[in-house]
């Protein structure tokens, strides 16, 4: 079963990070040109929060909101889950819909290595039970059943 480090290698991209006081049109723009949906916020070499697109939604609607000048550290959501390296697959969809987030950073031996998104899991989902179903396929067709002698030997019609 795959596992979390598992997905961040199969998304080939390196973690894309902020300073806490960059503005949020500066975040904004670099998640754009980096077709990123959410991204991981750094004060002092450490990961400290998340700024997502929802967190834009959410503040856009404020009169005193200028993203040309608010910083990202005033805005972003601090309370940053993270996911094991070794965590299974099943137990990070398990997490995706008991924490109500769309982003887990994954951390390995006290560093962050990547961050996986729901569709990057569901991806992988899907993908798994695509080679399951497969292999299963493969497994039982009717070659196996014709080719399944049932411990007769041929002419002998009883059992």
């Amino acid at each position: 079963m795959k596992t979390a480090e598992d997905i961040v290698k199969d998304k080939k991209t390196e973690i894309v990070s902020v300073s806490y006081d960059q503005t949020v049109q500066q975040v904004c723009q670099l998640m754009v040109d980096n077709k990123i949906g959410a991204i991981l916020v750094k004060n002092e070499g450490s990961f400290v929060g998340i700024w997502t697109e929802r967190d834009l939604l959410r503040n856009f609607t404020n009169p005193d909101f200028d993203p040309h000048t608010a910083r990202i550290g005033d805005y972003m959501t601090t309370r940053l889950h993270s996911v094991s390296y070794d965590t299974p697959l099943h137990k990070i969809e398990e997490m995706f819909l008991g924490l109500f987030v769309r982003h887990l950073p994954v951390d390995k031996d006290g560093e962050t290595i990547g961050m996986i998104s729901i569709g990057d899991v569901l991806r992988a989902s899907l993908l798994e039970k695509e080679q399951q179903f497969k292999e299963l396929n493969e497994f039982v067709n009717w070659d196996y059943y014709e080719n399944w002698k049932w411990g007769r030997k041929k002419g002998n019609k009883s059992a």
